[in-house]
């Protein structure tokens, strides 16, 4: 705000704004920083969320279904112990990062359409073909 000041008493008075602005900034300041649960909710604010990704709206750690917070333990868990079993302290580190991210895609309606998938492609394979009776012409009969 650009305020136009000709003479020392608009300069007193603009000063005298500006230390109550001041005043109530602090008061605004301290109470975000009153309690622990202020604190957390201030420093919260520092990673916002984003309102949609790729169309899925983004849910919350405890909205998600009992197999996806599994896999956001388990899926980091396995692969630190396993494929990056040798690994450095950044790499174990960014596939943790990874992990978690890609978890939010692991539900149980995900799996069930994989399983299904999966077991019809599996069916399709082992399921035995009715057999066709061939017709047998007259002449061998004979």
């Amino acid at each position: 705000m650009n305020t136009l000041i000709q003479n020392a008493n608009d300069l007193k008075l603009e000063i005298a704004r500006l230390k109550n602005l001041e005043v109530e900034q602090s008061v605004a300041l301290k109470s975000r920083f009153a309690s622990p649960a202020a604190i957390f909710s201030t420093a919260m604010t520092l990673f916002p969320k984003s309102p949609t990704v790729d169309g899925v709206k983004n849910e919350s750690f405890f909205s998600q279904d009992f197999l996806g917070l599994l896999s956001r333990i388990l899926l980091p868990l396995t692969l630190n112990k396993t494929l990056f079993k040798h690994s450095n302290f950044l790499v174990k580190t960014l596939v943790g990062i990874l992990s978690q991210k890609a978890s939010h895609y692991i539900s149980e309606d995900a799996v069930q359409g994989i399983w299904g998938k999966a077991k019809a492609l599996f069916a399709k394979f082992t399921q035995k073909k009715a057999e066709t009776k061939v017709p047998v012409p007259a002449y061998v009969n004979s």
